[in-house]
């Protein structure tokens, strides 16, 4: 099979234990573009979030997309075009912030280029604001500010608690919400039919290509469904057990050039 397309996940699979693409990775990538292939940034980083690695790849010259809030967006980097968007409707946020509430948990979600949650000196949120590189907004009544729409929320907590946490929400959003954790402290809120498969199924339709020309590489909860959907689903060796069994392929760590090791097996000529 020729593999035309790439997606990778970023942390923890495109990026090293230090968030940077080593060299090797990056070489492999660039001799990807040589070749012809296409390079998708599957996040749910926000858009802001994935941008300087979109560059550091020059996919703003040669073409390539970012895929980020799990799928809420889509961008086409060469032209800046937005190709698909999705958002919670408004009626849902406040909702949605009083199960936070009622479950102990903190929440946040982004306004722009900014995080905005009621609890900046959270652990969690600074975490979210150091991978993104995003200032965080401090709002006491964040009900009452978030009146717009969003293309998803986080509530953050440590990882045993939210495991419980998620059915409870799931149960009380039911069939409109796409509701996974994406991190243990990570519970990320989107819309019905948002996730990595659901919208890589929409760009392989404009680009007119199958989901055999593609592999999708990942490690995270939020990467399962990308992996199971591809042509070739690999998981990193770091990755969370559910992805190794659901994977097609196992490759090296992100700290020792898994994604290199991929496209120098399967797609350069």
């Amino acid at each position: 099979m020729d593999y035309r397309m790439i997606v990778l996940d970023l942390d923890g699979t495109l990026t090293n234990r230090n968030k940077e693409i080593t060299p090797r990775t990056k070489e492999a990538l660039f001799e990807l573009k040589r070749q012809g292939g296409i390079i998708v940034l599957a996040s749910g980083r926000p858009t802001y979030g994935v941008m300087p690695l979109a560059k550091e790849l020059e996919l703003h010259k040669s073409g390539g997309y970012i895929l980020s809030f799990n799928g809420g967006r889509i961008i086409d980097c060469r032209t800046g075009e937005t190709v698909f968007a999705r958002e919670l409707p408004v009626s849902s946020n406040s909702r949605i912030i009083r199960m936070a509430e009622d479950h102990g948990v903190n929440i946040l979600t982004y306004e722009d280029d900014l995080i905005v949650t009621p609890n900046a000196r959270d652990e969690y949120v600074e975490k979210e604001a150091a991978v993104n590189k995003l200032e965080v907004k401090e709002i006491q009544d964040i009900e009452a500010y978030v009146q717009f729409p969003v293309v998803k929320f986080m509530m953050l907590d440590e990882g045993d608690y939210l495991a419980m946490v998620e059915p409870k929400v799931k149960a009380a959003l039911g069939r409109d919400y796409s509701v996974y954790r994406s991190e243990p402290y990570f519970l990320e809120i989107l819309p019905k039919g948002v996730d990595k498969a659901a919208s890589l199924e929409r760009l392989l339709l404009k680009l007119g290509m199958s989901k055999d020309e593609m592999i999708a590489c990942g490690d995270g909860y939020n990467d399962l469904s990308m992996i199971q959907y591809a042509g070739l689903g690999v998981a990193m060796d770091n990755a969370v057990l559910p992805v190794k069994k659901a994977a097609d392929y196992v490759t090296l760590s992100n700290n020792d050039d898994g994604v290199a090791h991929v496209i120098e097996k399967f797609m350069l000529s």
